[in-house]
């Protein structure tokens, strides 16, 4: 590894420890939605309306043990709700409740305001700038790995 992939790895490990200062902030702040969950809140409300738990097993790259377990939170919690697929009887489909609505707004309240106070003093190129490198990068590395599409085998 030479010294410019060694400073990268550097700054992505401070990354990954701000991030978890930032979760654990929030989930103090905001402890509505438990830690871990917040992601998969998120995946259920951009998946369409009624979607299958092996839907959101799919997208989410998770196991459908993970996702049953995390859908199960979110449900004893009353921000997800399961409901009869009109399609096939036996299957179950979710969607946020109201309370799961308001719980996510209040989420990407909280991480905008961090968001501003963080990058204040950031020009919206620059913003843009950082926002399309990181894309790239999180698709590379997916690829890198090997599962641009299942990532629980890099946990």
């Amino acid at each position: 590894m030479d010294g410019t992939a060694r400073q990268l790895g550097t700054r992505l490990h401070e990354l990954v420890r701000t991030v978890r200062l930032i979760r654990r902030r929030r989930a103090d702040a905001r402890p509505l939605v438990p830690l871990g969950l917040v992601g998969m809140l998120m995946q259920i409300d951009q998946l369409p309306p009624g979607c299958h738990a092996r839907e959101l097993a799919a997208r989410t790259g998770l196991d459908p043990s993970t996702v049953s377990r995390a859908v199960a939170s979110l449900v004893g919690l009353g921000l997800v709700e399961r409901g009869t697929d009109p399609a096939d009887m036996r299957a179950r489909v979710l969607a946020l409740t109201p309370a799961g609505r308001t719980a996510l707004a209040e989420v990407f309240d909280w991480y905008g305001g961090v968001l501003d106070r963080a990058l204040a003093d950031w020009t919206p190129d620059e913003i843009a700038a950082l926002s399309g490198a990181l894309g790239r990068f999180t698709r590379d590395i997916e690829t890198a790995l090997g599962h641009p599409d299942n990532l629980e085998a890099a946990r």
